[in-house]
């Protein structure tokens, strides 16, 4: 008589992932089609500011070509967190529920630090410094999040990813929004001078103290 043994069939369900890659790559082809000066204006960050220069009122922020690839960055910064987290051993990278999770808290973050930012900018009469500041640190870590799409696309496809790669990258991320710090205070020195005491409690406020309670409270997690 023979003995069947039923072994479960375990299989890593990543369609979702590749229709989110999909989806951005069509965004970003759409929006160079609809948008073309500008995107290539865009694409040129890393090697001039042109860009920032020319598309710097504040009505930027809430245009189809922001929304657009603020949309993709949202979703590549979420994949870059959540295949780390894999890579460093803190959950699975297809994991739908955890990446959704990731998603909601970067956007609740995001969209929460935007509204204290107005409501501090307007009781601080800093409303065009704040406006211009956001709209450069938003241009540069969108030109970042789109960088990282390929990035990605190594650490979902490729199983034997060591944790070197991933932490010089979050290195790299961190040094790149340092620099675009240290580029929008050059660019504002003078508004920045004329209002020193108010920038110093945005900075500590908001540019400060949210990160270090995230970084406190992933470490006491973790732990």
């Amino acid at each position: 008589m023979n003995e069947f043994v039923l072994h479960p069939r375990l299989t890593d369900n990543s369609d979702w992932v590749t229709l989110l890659f999909l989806i951005c790559f069509a965004t970003i082809a759409i929006t160079k089609s609809v948008f073309e000066n500008r995107f290539s204006d865009f694409a040129n960050l890393l090697f001039s500011d042109k860009y920032i220069k020319i598309h710097r009122e504040s009505s930027n922020l809430k245009n189809g070509f922001t929304i657009a690839l603020f949309f993709v960055q949202i979703i590549s910064f979420t994949f870059f967190i959540q295949l780390s987290l894999y890579i460093f051993g803190f959950g699975d990278k297809n994991d739908w529920m955890q990446y959704i999770q990731i998603a909601n808290f970067l956007l609740f973050f995001i969209l929460s630090k935007v509204l204290v930012e107005k409501i501090i900018a307007t009781s601080f009469h800093i409303e065009e410094f704040v406006e211009q500041f956001n709209h450069q640190k938003v241009t540069y870590r969108t030109y970042i999040g789109i960088i990282l799409l390929p990035i990605n696309m190594l650490f979902l496809y490729y199983e034997n990813t060591s944790t070197v790669l991933p932490t010089i990258i979050i290195g790299i991320v961190i040094a790149a929004n340092l620099a675009t710090y240290v580029v929008s205070i050059k660019n504002y020195q003078n508004l920045i001078l004329s209002k020193l005491f108010y920038f110093i409690l945005y900075l500590c406020a908001l540019e400060i103290a949210p990160y270090y309670f995230i970084y406190y409270w992933f470490t006491k997690g973790v732990a």
